[in-house]
Parts: structure tokens; sequence; C-alpha cells
């Protein structure tokens, strides 16, 4: 189905406004994959936060057109599916994750931080934990020091407070 230039116009726009919020692009041959494996692939990435669209090549190009994402340019070809995200690893987590599972979607490549990403860098990015997680491994960082020197300053607490006792304990006995 062909779209007339006005039609053309609202999808380079509505790529360019996502492309305005995102952090990182991912790229997907998805030639092969049925209807109910897109499908679930749309679900998985829509409970993530990932803008994930089937689009027109040159559609993309010129939505991509001096942005960040400029420089994977070069990886848009053939029939690709276009994931983008807010969350730095958040659209690679979900074409990769979802790849493992089925092998007819094949990750092509990716932009993040204006650089391009080859599939394996893509696969990279997927690896590096979610924002959340990275946040609670820094919180749990910050609280074990804190934990230990609690621990041990209960320990001292409880020697001298412990000594302290014992040596009423021994009085009492001498005063009766």
């Amino acid at each position: 189905m062909s779209l007339n230039r006005n039609e053309k116009a609202a999808v380079v726009d509505g790529v360019a406004t996502q492309v305005a919020r995102s952090q990182t692009l991912a790229l997907a041959e998805y030639r092969g994959l049925t209807v109910e494996h897109l499908n679930k692939l749309r679900v998985d990435a829509r409970a993530k936060g990932v803008y994930l669209h089937v689009v027109k090549n040159t559609l993309a190009r010129r939505a991509v057109a001096g942005t960040p994402f400029e420089v994977a340019q070069g990886a848009m070809v053939g029939p690709l599916i276009y994931g983008f995200s807010e969350d730095a690893v958040a659209a690679a987590k979900v074409i990769a994750d979802f790849a493992k599972g089925n092998d007819k979607l094949i990750v092509k490549g990716g932009a993040y931080a204006g650089k391009a990403l080859d599939a394996n860098g893509v696969k990279a990015l997927a690896s590096i934990p979610s924002r959340e997680v990275l946040i609670a491994q820094v919180a749990g960082l910050l609280k074990s020091p804190i934990q230990r020197m609690a621990g041990v300053l209960a320990a001292v607490a409880d020697k001298k407070g412990g000594g302290a006792e014992a040596a009423a304990a021994e009085a009492a006995p001498a005063a009766a």
C-alpha cells in the first residue's frame, strides 16, 4: 500500500517526534516472522516503554536526519523494525532478548550516544542492566559500608556493655 505525500509527512513527523525523545535506536530484520510473533514483540516492547514500529527505510532516514541516530543510516537496508527508547538499554534489550528466542528476528544494528552500533554492539548494550537495577546496585554499595560500620559499633557497644554488666554482677554478691 503506497502512501500519499501527506501520509508520508505524518509518518516522518511521528517517527521524528519519537527520535527527539529517545536515547537508543535498535534495528532488526523481521523477515519470516509471523504476525503472532510480531504482536508478542510489540506487547513486550510496549510494556518496557519502547516505541517499536515498521517504517519504510526512506522515511526512517528522513526522520533521523540531523539527529544523533543519523549514524545508523548505513544499516537501514531491508525489511526492518525500528525500536526507539528513552531508557538507554530498553530498545536493545527488547530486540536482543526476543532474537534469542526466535531465530527469524536478526539484530542488524543501531545507534547510541551518536555512535553507530553493529549487531554485537546492540547485544552488548542489551546486556547492561536497566536503570532501575543500576540504581539499586549503587544504593546497595552505599548501604554496605554503613551496615558494616553499624555492626562494628554494635559489637563494641555490646562488649563494653557486657563488661559493665559483668562488673556489676560481681560487685553485687560482694555487697551482700
